[in-house]
Formats: structure tokens, sequence, C-alpha cells
């Protein structure tokens, strides 16, 4: 019997967990087929423990869009490229479309897939999506990668701005699902992706609900309210003037060319928009650099004689390690799944330089515990703080929390709400307990502060 079924279009979500400015989405509306989309959790390629929390949640919110518009999101288990395969021989698909990923497994995968499908007969076509600019198209003029973030931006800014954002599709036909093996298929609470037993998840639950719809509610609400002070503003972590746009853009409910439209319009400060371009700048290394989480780029550091401290480790892991500022901020990040950018300096800096721990120690804590994790980011920002990266802090510069504290808590706000044990001291003796002579059950710093500075300055000197 020949099937005059019409070949679906399959698309396949990612990391673009929106309708509105998914080139892959609106090319399938074009194509004039049916359409079917897809997840595949693949445990080759799932992130860590809080952004897998946030990726279910995405899964939910994408599924339940598309079913008011009649359609779903059918999620299916396994390696990506079988799983693929067996969708398109059980649909008789015509065509496979998906928004590209940058990170080198991702890529590598994708690779793979594209040559095996069209190898077949499909049509495979990949789009951007994820960037301001794709790594490639922001290099010098020996087509090599920037390693100066102010050069960077410099010739990014030089190109043509980001095209306006796409509108969601007006009108989609939806294929039904195939029928595939019970064991391949995934329903929403059996998708492993959230912890069970402890589910130490509650804290996530009450900072964030993720979806498209929550990300344009809070770039409105930000432009509304913060954007003008965002320059300033964005230091102190009582204020709470960022954007925290971050977890979105990672899972893309919202997409960076609709950030720049937006913020453009509200003439948000031109800093604001150079955080997209340092999200970006941290693509290109990653894209030249496939090991950046694993290696340091500059090559000196191999020496570096780093301590084995299972104990300090823990304790900054716990958010105990006796300075405030560096504790309130591991604190928020183990309830909330996120930490103020300012604090992350701090704690890094603790971490690294304090302590005298592998970078990567902390880049693989982080990894498992920030749901706005991305593998081009995290690994570059502890190297630009541990001095071991491109355009990098020098390691020499220690922060001292204690003032950082002061200059960027001044009265304690931060701190008494992640450090509550310290609530009743004075806004000048919370910044240093220890030398209030007053009562609480905050431990004692596990190392001072200037002779932690001065064994980081001493093995510096060693390489």
């Amino acid at each position: 019997m020949v099937n005059l079924a019409p070949a679906p279009t399959i698309v396949w979500f990612r990391e673009d967990f929106r309708i509105a400015d998914n080139m892959a989405l609106l090319e399938a509306e074009k194509r004039g087929q049916p359409t079917l989309c897809i997840v595949i959790l693949d445990d080759a390629h799932l992130p860590g423990a809080a952004a897998r929390w946030w990726l279910h949640g995405a899964i939910r919110s994408l599924d339940e869009t598309l079913r008011g518009m009649g359609g779903a999101l059918h999620v299916f288990r396994g390696a990506a490229r079988a799983v693929l395969a067996e969708i398109v021989r059980k649909t008789g698909a015509g065509a496979v479309f998906w928004n590209r990923r940058y990170d080198p497994a991702g890529r590598e995968a994708d690779t793979a897939i594209k040559a095996d499908l069209r190898a077949r007969g499909l049509t495979v076509r990949s789009f951007p999506g994820a960037l301001l600019h794709e790594p490639w198209s922001v290099c010098t003029r020996s087509v090599a990668p920037y390693k100066i973030f102010t050069a960077f931006w410099r010739a990014a800014c030089a190109l043509p701005a980001p095209f306006p954002p796409h509108p969601a599709p007006e009108r989609l036909v939806f294929a039904p699902p195939p029928p595939m093996p019970d064991s391949l298929i995934t329903r929403h609470e059996q998708d492993g992706l959230l912890p069970r037993h402890p589910d130490w998840a509650g804290g996530l639950r009450d900072m964030w609900s993720p979806g498209e719809e929550e990300a344009g509610d809070q770039l409105s609400d930000f432009l509304r309210h913060d954007g003008a002070g965002y320059a300033t503003a964005r230091d102190f972590p009582g204020d709470e003037a960022t954007s925290r746009l971050s977890p979105f853009l990672r899972f893309g409910h919202v997409s960076p060319a609709q950030v720049w439209h937006a913020a453009t319009r509200k003439a948000c400060p031109d800093k604001f928009l150079m955080e997209l371009g340092w999200r970006d700048f941290a693509w290109s290394l990653l894209f030249f650099n496939p090991d950046l989480a694993t290696r340091n780029l500059r090559p000196e550091f191999d020496a570096m004689p780093w301590r084995h401290d299972p104990g300090g480790l823990a304790a900054w892991q716990r958010g105990q390690t006796g300075y405030p500022l560096v504790d309130a901020g591991m604190r928020e990040l183990w309830h909330t799944g996120w930490m103020h950018n300012r604090v992350r300096m701090v704690a890094a800096s603790f971490l690294v330089k304090h302590l005298l721990i592998d970078w990567r120690e902390g880049e693989r804590w982080f990894a498992d515990t920030l749901v706005d994790h991305d593998p081009a980011s995290n690994p570059m920002n502890w190297q630009w703080n541990a001095g071991t990266g491109v355009d990098a802090a020098p390691y020499f510069r220690v922060m001292n929390p204690i003032l950082q504290s002061r200059k960027f808590d001044p009265h304690g706000v931060y701190i008494r709400r992640w450090v509550p044990e310290l609530a009743h001291l004075s806004d000048d003796a919370i910044h240093a307990p220890w030398e209030s002579g007053a009562t609480h059950p905050y431990p004692a710093p596990i190392v001072d502060h200037r002779a932690a500075r001065e064994r980081a300055l001493a093995a510096w000197k060693m390489i």
C-alpha cells in the first residue's frame, strides 16, 4: 500500500525553548508540511543538576504553549543519533530542522547526525539564534579568534546589528507522534530531570518559573524599572538591579536578538549590551578552545601549586568560610541556583586565591548548581578570575572579601538575607563579625586574609 501521508518536518528543540524568533520553527512553517516538535534527552548531553531542573520546566512550558496551538512537544530518551533515526523511520519525515549549538560535543554530534540524515535523502537545515553573532563571524583579519574582549566587542559592533526578531509562526499544522517503543518515550514527571530523594529544589521553585512568557515578563520588568541605572547598580547585590535573564537566555526562552532590540528601544546603557557581547566572547573562546573547562589557556599556570584541601572546598561550597559576603553568595547559589554577578567574582577569587584551590573545582561546582550554567561562560569566567585565561584579571589581584563587602553591600542588606545569624550585628560589624566581640553561631574565618594573600602571591611567583 502506498503511504499518501505528507512527510512531516521534524523540529528538534535543544536549547531554544521558544516559538518566537525561532528560525527552525519558522522555516518548518514555510515548508508547508505537518510539523513534529521533539526533544531528545540524551544522557551524554544533559547539563548539571540545577540546570536539569530548569530543563524540565522548559520542556513543560513549551509543551503547554504548543498544546495551546493544537500540537505538543514530544519527548524521547536515548542516544540522539539513534533515536532521531528511528523517529525519521517511523514518521517518514522529509526534513529535520534545528537551531545550532556551539559546544564541542554538540557540534560533533550535529555534524554526524546531519551527514546521516542527508545520506538518507532528507533535507537537513540548521539555523542561528543563540548568539548575537556566530563565533566564526567575529575574527581578526587573519581569521583568528580575538583574545581581548575590547577588541572582540569593537569588531562585533562594527558588524551589522542583529536582525530584528522574527515573530512566532502564525499557523502550524502538527504531525502526530510516531509509534515509538515505550522505552524511548518520556513522560514529563518521569523524565529523570527532577531531584527526588531528597528534593532539594524548593528554593529554585520559589525563585524561578521557566518559560517564554516568563522570560518576556522578566525582560520587560527589568527595562521598565532597572535598566537605566544598570551600569552602576549592578554591582550592589542588595539592590537586585541585575536583569536575571541569564537562565532564560541559557535555555532559549528569549533570544539575544530579542534582548538586544528591546534594550536599544529603551535606550538601555551600553554596559548591559556589553554583557551580551561578553556572553558571545565566551562562546567564541569555547568554539576555538574545546577544552576551555579543563585546560589553562595560559600554559604557565600548569605549574601552579594548587592545594588539595577537601575541608576548605566543602566550607566554601556550604557557605561556611567565615567571610560573610562569600558565604552569602554560596548560600544564595545553593538555595536559588543563581548568584549575583559581583558576588560570583568575590566567591571565585576566594576559592582560587585565598584557598589556593584549582579553579576547575569551582567550575565543576558551579556547573552542577547554577540554573544558568552554560559550557562557555562558566569556564571562561573562572579562568578570567583565576588569571589563567585570555583577557584575564591578573593573578596578583586578590579581592579582599571584607573590603568588597563594605563597598558593595555597605548596609549588609544582602548578607542579612542569606546569613541571618548575623542579622543583629551593626552595619559596620557585619562585614567582619569576628572583630565585633558579639556572640553568634557564625564560624570564624577558615583562613586569614593577609596570610592567604601572601601565600597566593608566593605561589604565583613560583611559576
